[in-house]
């Protein structure tokens, strides 16, 4: 039977998907719309349409939420805890245009809840969390750059010989693809954070067992939170991303959108929940620096991964705060 509480963690879970898409909408469309190779809203509804379906494509990151990060049961209110925490910090990020990863503020509320649910670290999965969470926040982006980079330096290189009218329209083209496999591959990696957390919950209550999947309405429920949320649109970090970051042509946007994708998709491969919006923003750095490194205005970076930085840290103690509360209430 459904108790408050469960319900509790599937609404919580759903708003933070939701706002989970129209935090990250940048993460696929801040190229295209800031190239002008789409407009806002064909570009918006193309993202949605595509983070649906590739929320319903694969599970294993979902599967590494619900079991790989903590031991045993948790109450619901430990999940109700991390997804306010993860839910506050995306919200104060979007407020500020800042393109953090709602990925690792979810794990950083669940980690630092659970901690302060057990009362010691015995309830996390450190293996899990360093394989899984820590070790792609720091090659990921990495690898997105170099990436990056790499694409962009080989695309220098092959298009020279050719006016920058030929190439741009090519490119306007081709990226309208790139931004159509990276709003796929956000799908297929983001919406499935929410459908782990409520699966977490599930488990944790007694209504399924630890290996019975994530359940098809779970599955559908997030996606479509998701492509909602996407449909809204955060102008804020598309602006910060696709335009003040730096100047993009359509070549430069189909490099960036390229180069994110390939990483995400072998993330998700993987069940790693990496973060989307540091895939993206480094590959994005990364074509910048292709042309020349002063293309890449810096001190944005620097601000932007500061954030990525603080993210677990911040949400860790939030989700330890209201976790800490609710025991109290409770």
């Amino acid at each position: 039977m459904l108790s408050i509480t469960l319900i509790l963690v599937v609404v919580f879970a759903l708003t933070f998907d939701f706002i989970n898409g129209f935090h990250d909408t940048a993460n696929s469309i801040a190229t295209s719309v800031s190239t002008r190779v789409l407009t806002p809203k064909m570009a918006i509804i193309m993202a949605a349409s595509l983070n649906f379906i590739g929320a319903l494509m694969s599970d294993k990151v979902a599967k590494t939420i619900s079991k790989g990060l903590v031991n045993g049961k948790l109450e619901e209110y430990v999940i109700i805890s991390a997804l306010i925490a993860a839910i506050i910090w995306d919200l104060i990020t979007w407020y500020f245009g800042i393109p953090s990863s709602s990925s690792h503020a979810m794990i950083g509320g669940l980690v630092g809840a659970s901690i302060v649910y057990a009362a010691s670290f015995e309830k996390i999965v450190w293996k899990g969390v360093w394989d899984k969470v820590v070790l792609p926040l720091i090659t990921s982006p990495l690898i997105g750059f170099v990436i990056g980079y790499l694409i962009m330096s080989l695309l220098y290189v092959l298009m020279r010989p050719l006016s920058q009218r030929i190439v741009n329209g090519w490119f306007s083209k081709l990226q309208i693809i790139s931004a159509a496999i990276m709003a796929y591959s956000h799908g297929s990696n983001d919406a499935q954070k929410s459908m782990g957390i409520i699966t977490l919950a599930l488990i944790s209550s007694g209504l399924i067992g630890s290996d019975a999947g994530i359940p098809l309405w779970v599955k559908i429920a997030c996606a479509i939170a998701m492509a909602l949320g996407t449909s809204i649109g955060g102008w804020k970090i598309i602006k910060t991303m696709g335009m003040n970051m730096i100047r993009l042509q359509p070549i430069g946007g189909f490099a960036a959108e390229t180069a994110a994708a390939i990483v995400i998709e072998a993330a998700s491969s993987l069940g790693a929940p990496v973060s989307t919006t540091h895939v993206i923003s480094s590959s994005i750095m990364g074509v910048g620096a292709s042309k020349r490194f002063s293309a890449v205005r810096w001190a944005l970076a620097r601000n932007i991964v500061w954030a990525w930085v603080l993210t677990i840290p911040i949400t860790g103690l939030l989700g330890a705060l209201f976790c800490y509360i609710f025991k109290l209430l409770i």
